[in-house]
């Protein structure tokens, strides 16, 4: 792969890839951090990307586990700020107080799933990728995600009715 198709198949992804990559580490520098390390040694190892049949797979899965390695050796280099974008203005406070708790709420619920299960949400729900594409990405058949897929969103909608029943939101 020369220069030309590099930057014109690889770099594209870089939008994708970092959020990917946020999904996983919840960190808006690490993520970058981590496509410019990707970018880096897709760039090195480029004479070999042409082996390769579908790169944008190739790409997020490589993404994934650089992620992964991340988590288990440098999280505690990087603060885990809270992620505003997630939480929807209101026009009043108590309105934006509630909402900012279940936020934070859900964001709990999702971190306690499977590493796995929490990887499929996103890919699914966040990015809007098809269950073929995940189950390119993460190298598992298409119908364990779709069981995965559907096991996570289950655990969310129970703990969520469980709060709703115990507090009334």
């Amino acid at each position: 792969m020369d220069a030309a198709q590099f930057n014109s198949v690889i770099l594209p992804l870089a939008d994708q890839l970092f959020r990917v990559a946020k999904s996983i580490v919840c960190n808006d520098e690490a993520a970058k951090d981590a496509v410019q390390e990707l970018n880096a040694k897709l760039w090195e190892n480029r004479s070999q990307l042409d082996k390769v049949q579908n790169l944008t797979a190739f790409a997020m899965k490589s993404m994934r586990n650089l992620c992964l390695d991340w988590l288990r050796t440098r999280k505690s280099d990087y603060d885990v700020p809270l992620d505003e974008n997630l939480i929807a203005s209101a026009p009043n406070p108590h309105q934006l107080m509630e909402q900012k708790d279940l936020t934070n709420y859900v964001k709990q619920l999702i971190d306690k799933l499977p590493e796995l299960q929490r990887t499929i949400i996103h890919l699914r729900d966040v990015e809007g990728l098809e269950i073929s594409e995940i189950a390119a990405i993460t190298s598992i058949s298409e119908n364990a995600i779709s069981v995965n897929l559907s096991r996570a969103r289950q655990k969310l909608r129970t703990e969520l009715m469980e709060k709703s029943k115990k507090e009334k939101i």
